[in-house]
């Protein structure tokens, strides 16, 4: 896990709401453009059930908040236990204006408590 370098406060907020996912999810678009430099980006799974469940985390960008593409490097390592956190950082000098979060599940009925967290440093004005 590398560390987020910041001189001021920091922001957290959500990418993906604390939900209980049984198939592929797809977040809503955050706008990142009152950040700056590196947000780090924190997958959190609680409970996981199934049979061979895994979580495949991901981060896309956007300029409208409708055409989406993956964030090179910006996948998650794939989870398949509970209790387990996973963080990646995301550049915003060279991320596009939103970010959103694509969890691909695979495994028999897979199940998966999880959330998308961000913290970064906001721009000063």
């Amino acid at each position: 896990m590398s560390n987020l370098d910041v001189n001021g406060a920091i922001t957290v907020g959500e990418i993906a709401k604390p939900a209980t996912i049984t198939s592929t999810a797809t977040s809503a678009g955050v706008d990142i453009t009152s950040f700056e430099g590196k947000l780090k980006c924190t997958l959190n799974v609680g409970a996981v059930s199934g049979t061979s469940p895994v979580n495949t985390a991901k981060l896309q960008d956007s300029a409208d908040d409708s055409t989406y593409a993956d964030i090179s490097g910006a996948t998650y390592t794939a989870v398949s236990a509970a209790n387990s956190i996973e963080s990646i950082a995301v550049d915003t000098r060279s991320t596009d204006k939103y970010i959103r979060a694509v969890q691909t599940l695979t495994g028999t009925s897979p199940s998966f408590a999880s959330a998308l967290y961000y913290a970064g440093q906001k721009k000063v004005r």
